[in-house]
C-alpha cells in the first residue's frame, strides 16, 4: 500500500508540475496495480487531456467517475474534457447531471452557459451566467463568461463592466485582464490592449492568447520583431488540439515574418 501511495504521490506531482509523461507513466502503472484507485484513474485523465489526448482521458475519467459516482470534481473533468473534443452533446449532459445533483453549484451553470456560447447562441449563455451570479456574485468565472457573452452580442460597455466587476474582486485575474486587452483593441485602442494584454502575461505567464493578441498588436503598428516574438511565445503556450487551426494560422504568419525580416 505504501509503495502505490508512492506513485500516486509521484503521478501527482508530476501532473501538478507539467511533467506529463511522467505523470501518464506513474498513473499507469498505479492503475494497472490498483484498477479501484478511482484518484490515479481522474489524474491519469487529466494527464491524458493535458497531452491532448482526449479520447483516453474520456475512457479514464469514466473509469474513475464510476468508481466515484458522486464525486462531482471528477464530473468536472470529464465534462470538460467532452468539451474539448468537441463533443458537446456529452460534455452539456455532464454539467447538467452536475447541476441535478447539486442546484447551487455555480460553475456547472458557467460551464452550461460555455457549451451555448461555443454554438453561438449568446443568449442562453448569458441567461446561465446570470443566474451563476445569483447563486455566486463574486465568481470571476461567471463574470469574464459573461463579459464574452455581452461583448458578443455587441454589448461592449455591459462587457467591460463585468470585466471590471472581476478586476475589483480580483485586481490579479489575468482572464480579466485579456478580456479588457481583447476589447481595446477590437476598439483600436492599441497601447490600452498591450498593457492589458502584458497585465495579463504578468499574473499567468502561460496565458497564450494574450501572447496572440500582443502579436497582432505589433503586427499593425508595423512592429514585426516585436509580433514575431509573441506569435512564436503563442505557439510555445497553446498546445490544445481544438487550437490546431489557429496554430496554422499563426504558422503562416510567422513564416511570412521571417521572409520579411
Amino acid at each position: 500500500m505504501a509503495e502505490l501511495d508512492d506513485v500516486l504521490r509521484r503521478g501527482r506531482e508530476a501532473l501538478e508540475t507539467g511533467d506529463y509523461p511522467s505523470a501518464i507513466a506513474e498513473l499507469r502503472q498505479l492503475t494497472r496495480s490498483a484498477p479501484e484507485n478511482a484518484e490515479g484513474w481522474q489524474l491519469l485523465g487529466e494527464a491524458y487531456a493535458e497531452t491532448g489526448r482526449l479520447q483516453e482521458a474520456i475512457e479514464a475519467l469514466l473509469t474513475a467517475s464510476k468508481l466515484a459516482p458522486d464525486d462531482l470534481d471528477l464530473l468536472f473533468a470529464l465534462g470538460d474534457a467532452y468539451f474539448e473534443k468537441n463533443d458537446l452533446a456529452k460534455a452539456l449532459a455532464t454539467y447538467q447531471a452536475i447541476l441535478d445533483r447539486d442546484g447551487e453549484e455555480a460553475d456547472a451553470l458557467v460551464s452550461i452557459g460555455l457549451v451555448h456560447f461555443n454554438q453561438e447562441q449568446f443568449a442562453e449563455a448569458v441567461a446561465c451566467y446570470r443566474r451563476a451570479l445569483e447563486i455566486d456574485p463574486e465568481s470571476l468565472f461567471a463574470l469574464n463568461s459573461l463579459g464574452d457573452a455581452l461583448f458578443a452580442q455587441g454589448d461592449a460597455g455591459a462587457a467591460l463592466e463585468s470585466f471590471r466587476r472581476a478586476l475589483e474582486l480580483d485586481p490579479e485575474d489575468a482572464q480579466a485582464h485579456y478580456n479588457l486587452g481583447e476589447i481595446y483593441y477590437e476598439r483600436g485602442e492599441l497601447a490600452a490592449a498591450e498593457t492589458e494584454c502584458r497585465a495579463a502575461l504578468r499574473f499567468d505567464p502561460g496565458h497564450a492568447f494574450a501572447c496572440l493578441t500582443l502579436g497582432n498588436i505589433f503586427l499593425d503598428q508595423e512592429q514585426p520583431r516585436e509580433a514575431l516574438h509573441f506569435f512564436q511565445e503563442f505557439l510555445l503556450r497553446e498546445r490544445s488540439p481544438a487550437a490546431a487551426e489557429i496554430r496554422d494560422e499563426v504558422a503562416a504568419v510567422i513564416a511570412g515574418l521571417k521572409d520579411e525580416l
